[in-house]
């Protein structure tokens, strides 16, 4: 196998296992000696200049008070609150982070989508949901009938936790009054919450995994909500997938909506 292959698929173990909260992996010598080329032979891939640590990020930081970019349409209302959230210093995550992550999608959607808080590529886009988890729940929210842009998309907290760790409660809870102010203008119909910090962070303490939870229709603040598995779960249990798949088909009766056909999906 080309070594440039074997970089790409190393690339993509690794990026699977951040999303699934590993921080560090532990590299022999041996390993790296063996993937090193021999001499006088190129990857084939153009090297990049080396820079000191934290210039990358740096760079690509967005200027403070500048709300993250948006897809789809938007109302002055939801802007606004992107803007005071780009500017947010409640918890301490807004120390590490590139872009603030609002959530975007429809301003008038049958369905809120909440997840648990930004990963890398979401940090550097200002978007919820756009690494391989976020590839996953589109396919989830296609399977549904709908497109992303009729749906809402958001997290508890709008900063990335440092190495993709679990937000704190306290984090969970400064950023919760945003997420209210959104939900009370979105209006959504339903309630998806992806995953058990979700719960979490919406309903308060959990009593029971998400497990046992999730297809069962809870309420937030007068909003049916429906607890199903988190994409980044899903990715690394695919067995799931069928129960995730009741879950989202319980949705869609609670709104009256046809199942699209199995050739659909």
């Amino acid at each position: 196998m080309a070594l440039k292959q074997i970089l790409n698929d190393l690339s993509a173990h690794l990026e699977s296992l951040r999303e699934d909260g590993v921080t560090a992996v532990e590299v022999s010598g041996e390993v790296l000696r063996a993937m090193a080329p021999p001499a006088g032979e190129s990857s084939g891939t153009p090297q990049k200049a080396v820079s000191r640590p934290g210039a990358a990020r740096g760079a690509g930081r967005a200027e403070a008070g500048q709300p993250a970019p948006s897809i789809g349409q938007t109302t002055p209302e939801l802007d606004a609150i992107a803007k005071r959230v780009a500017g947010c210093t409640r918890c301490v995550l807004h120390k590490g982070r590139t872009r603030t992550v609002p959530g975007q999608g429809n301003p008038h959607p049958e369905i809120l989508f909440v997840g648990e808080g930004p990963g890398a590529d979401e940090d550097i886009q200002g978007l919820a949901f756009v690494g391989r988890a976020g590839q996953l729940l589109t396919k989830m929210i296609e399977a549904m009938g709908y497109r992303r842009d009729e749906v809402f998309i958001a997290n508890i907290v709008k900063c990335r936790p440092p190495e993709n760790r679990k937000p704190l409660p306290d984090e969970m809870e400064s950023c919760l009054p945003y997420l209210k102010e959104q939900i009370g203008l979105l209006k959504p119909r339903v309630i998806i919450a992806l995953g058990a910090t979700a719960v979490t962070g919406l309903l308060g303490s959990m009593t029971t995994g998400i497990s046992r939870l999730r297809g069962n229709w809870q309420s937030f603040e007068g909003i049916d909500l429906m607890p199903t598995f988190h994409p980044s779960y899903l990715l690394r249990t695919p067995s799931a997938k069928r129960d995730a798949w009741a879950d989202l088909q319980a949705v869609l009766k609670k709104l009256g909506r046809p199942v699209p056909a199995p050739e659909k999906r």
